[in-house]
């Protein structure tokens, strides 16, 4: 089946936040996140090497709710229930829908940080995946350097299936880095 067929609500609530598939109009909130975040998030995330301007990352969130419509990648957005804030962005990429396995990225507004927020978003999102999407396997992959990235999947029980080395290069491209890939598979 062709994935574009596939209906599955566009987003979920946990005790305390709201994630949903991007919109239009949402690249506002996400710009000022990353530019609050940008030195946290310049040593972990590609997109965070250069600057951006608002437009860029309006652009770039109207391509992920148009990626999201086509069951290409899954980006969620994620807002405080209670108050609409913005807090984070975590979604599904590496998608196989064959085998039905989808990888979760995310980071978080440091505003934020430190309440639990991206913890109780992953929970969700890893719930939503299996029980929405039927998912076989959800993996977490992150730089073994990151440790507040890795906190995540081990608090939520995610198996440290193996540190693959020399993986992968720095977001600057100057080092290689080994990556910590964490999962969780149906029935188990």
């Amino acid at each position: 089946m062709n994935p574009i067929l596939l209906d599955f609500p566009h987003e979920f609530e946990t005790e305390r936040l709201l994630l949903r598939m991007p919109i239009p109009g949402d690249g506002e909130a996400v710009h000022e996140a990353i530019t609050a975040s940008i030195n946290e998030l310049r040593p972990w995330m590609g997109f965070a090497q250069n600057d951006q301007t608002k437009a860029e990352v309006e652009t770039n969130t109207r391509e992920a709710h148009i990626s999201f419509l086509k069951r290409e990648k899954l980006r969620m957005l994620v807002f405080l229930k209670d108050t609409n804030q913005f807090v984070g962005s975590s979604g599904l990429h590496n998608i196989d829908w064959d085998v039905r396995k989808f990888e979760i990225g995310y980071w978080g507004d440091t505003r934020f940080c430190g309440k639990g927020y991206m913890t109780e978003a992953i929970a969700g999102l890893t719930v939503f995946t299996f029980n929405e999407l039927h998912a076989n396997r959800v993996q977490i992959q992150c730089d073994s350097r990151n440790s507040r990235s890795r906190a995540i999947p081990e608090r939520l029980g995610y198996e440290l299936e193996g540190i693959i080395r020399n993986e992968d290069l720095s977001v600057d491209g100057k080092e290689l880095r080994d990556t910590c890939m964490y999962a969780k598979v149906k029935g188990r």
